[in-house]
């Protein structure tokens, strides 16, 4: 990864949040992290009662909303809300004064690490004492297999999701809350898991971001979803907000959005029986759904998932209003020919509301293009407090801000 510190470490070793981060044919991917106390296990498909990071609980009422906190933002605030920025490693000078500048809320670990649970924790303590009064929501890719980014001394060891797929739906929701219950006490609060693409057996060797890897849990509908909901539902019995991807499918592709400026799926429609693992996770009330930066010429050629309105409002239509997350848009190949202050503008206008950048140059140059867009656009600036308020509700829920979710 190209740290702030000026060390130029290469692209590759960004490695891309929601498409493999294994560049085809090269060595696992290195991992990072984030944080949280832990909380008491609830029943399934809900976190537990919002607290701080402190372990205080988080204020009530109709006037502290997370939703009315969110509207009432400077839009500069309001903008910072939007954006997911990579911290590689332990934070750095860079990257602190970016998190506090451009007041970005979230961050995603990105490196490997074995610091274990402690030391990933001081390291999550470290990314939230750089941010501003709305807390740090701090995120991790964390599926298993070849893209596991925190290892060392509390962390059990997690199997690939081809197999997890072996176990029974019961065995996989107590791994996957064993698995969240590790995260939270490191400090984590949304994990970038579990991979919801259905990889046709056929396609299992060409499919280089999930069938090559073994990232996927079968290749019909119902299985996955059997799994994918099984999942979900134990990260989030633990406390951790869990993240189904790539929307709306990446199983049919053959290239890798990191590495490759344009894939396209020609097979996946707007009702594709592919969608089945969504379904569930939204029933199982997931806290977001991330898309990805492959186009889908079936639902719209003309331009990547990401910045699609008709992609993103399938997503919708399957009754999800939740977090709306980006596949990485800072150093995936799929977006390098779209200025950087450009990315989330793109996004947000499309239905989308968290920009994942794991450059954090890029980051900040995000912030700034939400900002002048929404200072040039009345419309576009209530859209960026629109999205802001679905960011701090998820934030309010998994008690990173003292904010109500007001969620029923």
């Amino acid at each position: 990864m190209m740290r702030a510190r000026g060390v130029l470490v290469g692209l590759v070793g960004f490695a891309l949040v929601g498409c493999a981060q294994v560049q085809p044919g090269g060595p696992s991917p290195s991992p990072g992290s984030p944080g949280g106390s832990t909380p008491p296990p609830t029943t399934p498909g809900h976190t537990a009662a919002p607290t701080t990071p402190a372990g205080t609980p988080t204020a009530s009422g109709p006037g502290n909303t997370c939703d009315a906190l969110a509207r009432a933002m400077d839009l500069r605030t309001a903008a910072g809300q939007l954006v997911m920025i990579g911290v590689t490693g332990a934070l750095d000078d860079a990257e602190a004064k970016a998190i506090k500048n451009s007041h970005i809320g979230s961050a995603i670990l990105m490196g490997s690490t074995s610091d274990g649970v402690s030391g990933t924790k001081a390291r999550t303590d470290a990314i939230r004492k750089a941010g501003g009064a709305h807390g740090v929501l701090i995120g991790v890719d964390q599926e298993g297999g070849s893209v596991v980014r925190l290892k060392g001394s509390g962390f059990t060891a997690m199997p690939s999701a081809a197999q997890q797929a072996k176990l029974s739906d019961a065995e996989l929701t107590g791994k996957a809350a064993t698995w969240g219950k590790e995260l939270r006490a490191a400090g984590v609060d949304l994990n970038f898991a579990p991979v919801a693409d259905v990889v046709p057996a056929s396609k299992q060797s060409s499919n280089e971001p999930i069938g090559k890897l073994g990232r996927g849990y079968g290749s019909e509908p119902d299985q996955v979803a059997a799994k994918v909901g099984a999942v979900v539902d134990g990260f989030q019995r633990s406390g951790i907000g869990a993240t189904v991807k790539h929307f709306p499918n990446l199983g049919q592709v053959t290239g890798n959005t990191d590495f490759a400026a344009k894939v396209v799926d020609d097979v996946t429609t707007a009702d594709d029986p592919a969608l089945a693992p969504y379904r569930t996770a939204i029933d199982a009330d997931v806290a977001s759904i991330m898309i990805s930066t492959a186009y889908f010429s079936k639902i719209d050629g003309s331009a990547p998932a990401a910045f699609s309105p008709k992609v993103i409002a399938i997503a919708r239509s399957l009754g999800f209003d939740g977090v709306i997350t980006s596949d990485d848009l800072g150093v995936a190949k799929a977006v390098a020919d779209v200025p950087a202050k450009q990315r989330a503008v793109r996004f947000v206008k499309a239905g989308g509301d968290l920009a994942i950048s794991v450059d954090p140059a890029a980051a900040t140059a995000m912030v700034t293009g939400l900002v002048e867009a929404g200072e040039a656009d009345p419309a576009f600036a209530d859209q960026v407090k629109a999205s802001a308020a679905r960011v701090m509700t998820l934030k309010g829920r998994l008690g990173v801000t003292t904010c109500s979710p007001a969620r029923g």
